[in-house]
């Protein structure tokens, strides 16, 4: 399974037509320590680029985009409770949700590690 990332710094791990959302480690790195998350309502549909959720640092709050269209199936309840999550493991145990793909052709406008890693630079 590939991961992508958007500009946003989301990354999206695909498998079948359900894909796992978090913020990148870049992301992370650039907001410091998370406090706070706010996560979408499981069921609710976005759009790509919609704002899907909230993360708060000590240093700034920050928008959660979808990657990708879909419905939100899945929230990370552990890291509501704990969202250090985010910084500890932000490609692991500090995912955010779980969306169903609704337009699966939207991956491909999104990069690759390589491309993520340029456009980070």
């Amino acid at each position: 399974m590939s991961i992508k990332y958007s500009e946003d710094h989301e990354w999206i791990q695909v498998d079948g037509d359900i894909a796992t959302v978090g913020i990148t480690q870049h992301a992370q790195d650039a907001l410091g320590d998370v406090v706070f998350v706010e996560l979408p309502e499981v069921g609710k549909s976005y759009a790509q680029k919609d704002t899907a959720g909230v993360v708060e640092s000590v240093k700034a709050a920050a928008d959660v985009y979808m990657p990708v269209s879909g419905e939100i199936v899945e929230v990370n309840q552990a890291l509501v409770d704990e969202p250090s999550l985010a910084n500890s493991d932000p490609m692991g145990a500090g995912w955010f949700f779980k969306v169903r793909l609704s337009q699966p052709d939207e991956m491909a406008a999104l990069m690759d590690e390589a491309a993520y890693k340029a456009f980070t630079g």
